[in-house]
This record gives C-alpha cells, sequence and structure tokens, in this order.
C-alpha cells in the first residue's frame, strides 16, 4: 500500500526503503511538500520527487540505482577532443534559474517534463538556501547546456541536463567530475539507468549498498573552495 505523507508535518520521516513497490519500480510515497527540508531528507535516504504537472507529488527510490564516482568518468576519444578545442566555456552556479529552465523546456518538447513549475520553484528556493548547485556551458556568451542537481555532503544528486549544442552536456558533466573529485566528493547519483551516462562510466548498484553509502557521505565534508568558483 502506498505511503501519503502528512502535509503539515515536514519532519515526518519517509518510510523504509523497503517499502518501495516493484511496479512502477521504486515508487514509495506520495504527498508531502516540496519544502527544502522535505527535499533534503528525501536525498539524504536516497529517495527523489517525480511528478507529472496533473499528479500528486510522488516519491522514488528505484532499485538498483546508477551511481558515478567522479574519478571514474570515462571521456571518450571525442568527446576529449571536443574538450580540448576549446568550444566551450564552463561555468558553477551562475545562472542556475536559466538552466533549470532550459531543462524543463528540454523535456517538454521531448516528452513531457517532470520539471513542473512548482520543482523549478523548490530547486530555486534549495539553490538560494546553497545546497542546490548548476553548471552552465557557454559559447560566444550564450548558455548552451548545463545540468543541476543537490549537494550534501560528498556527494552530488544529479537531476537533469539540457544541451543545444553537440557534446555541450557532456563537456558540462566532465567539468562537473573533475571539480567534485577536486572538491573531495565520492559519489554522484545518477538515479536510473541510461545509456548516456553508462558510456560516461555509470553503473548500477543495489538499492540497499545505495543507501548505506549514502549514510557515510552525506555526513562527511567536503573541500572548503567546494561551489566556490571566481
Amino acid at each position: 500500500m502506498l505511503h501519503w505523507l502528512d502535509i503539515e508535518n515536514d519532519a515526518e520521516p519517509f518510510p523504509s526503503l523497503d517499502y518501495a513497490l516493484e511496479e512502477p519500480n521504486g515508487l514509495l510515497a506520495a504527498g508531502g511538500t516540496l519544502s527544502p527540508q522535505r527535499l533534503l531528507n528525501a536525498y539524504r535516504c536516497g529517495i527523489f520527487p517525480w511528478f507529472e504537472e496533473d499528479q500528486p507529488i510522488l516519491w522514488w527510490s528505484p532499485d538498483p540505482r546508477l551511481v558515478l564516482k567522479p574519478d571514474d568518468l570515462h571521456i571518450s576519444r571525442s568527446l576529449k577532443k571536443c574538450i580540448n578545442k576549446n568550444l566551450y566555456n564552463c561555468t558553477v552556479d551562475k545562472a542556475f534559474n536559466e538552466v533549470i529552465v532550459a531543462c524543463s523546456t528540454s523535456r517538454k518538447e521531448q516528452q513531457g517534463t517532470w520539471i513542473t513549475d512548482s520543482m523549478i520553484d523548490a530547486y530555486q528556493t534549495l539553490f538560494t538556501l546553497g545546497h542546490a548547485h548548476s553548471v552552465e556551458v557557454w559559447a560566444d556568451e550564450k548558455l548552451v547546456g548545463g545540468l543541476y542537481g543537490v549537494s550534501i555532503g560528498q556527494v552530488f544528486f544529479g537531476e537533469s541536463m539540457f544541451s543545444r549544442l553537440d557534446n555541450a552536456s557532456k563537456v558540462g558533466f566532465a567539468f562537473l567530475c573533475k571539480q567534485l573529485s577536486q572538491w573531495e566528493f565520492q559519489l554522484i547519483d545518477c538515479q536510473v539507468h541510461s545509456d548516456h551516462l553508462e558510456r560516461l562510466g555509470a553503473s548500477t548498484i543495489p538499492r540497499k549498498e545505495f543507501a548505506e553509502q549514502l549514510a557515510v557521505y552525506c555526513l562527511k565534508k567536503t573541500s572548503t573552495n567546494a561551489w566556490l568558483l571566481s
């Protein structure tokens, strides 16, 4: 039976991940709010929100989980050539709002989007509080790619990326991995399997193992200069 969260109590704990459904894979709870407290509690537990405009808030923890250690990023020869040509310039946290809106627009054009207006507002609040971050990819001062996610301890929880030019999002992801490695991050959560991320080095692990890693890495501190690029 699906657990419904109390809309009046954002401190209410999530149910055990053992209660997540097998079909659809990982659906654990519904309801509640997208408050910073609720969202951060969710991520620490290995849970994320995903729902469409006409649905209640749905909370997921799929099994297995797609993850990537920053040092395990696989850069293909073609991507390496692209990076070496310096076609793009990458920044951090310079245009968070533009990135999340672009991710939303990209998804709508493809197959609908879970990045609803309420989700955009919630993650913009997390950004203001210093928990959400973005990578921007620029070409001739135009935003051509990027990604965003949530940072807790030594874990970066990736949410979405977009690309307007060839390889732009891949360059942004490679830039992110390089910075996370330098900042002593241990894990990137990629949520669910995709061939694109698998080619970049991501792999699946059991949900239980993922939760165990979060219990350790979310409590560890990163480098003092994390997310402070000039």
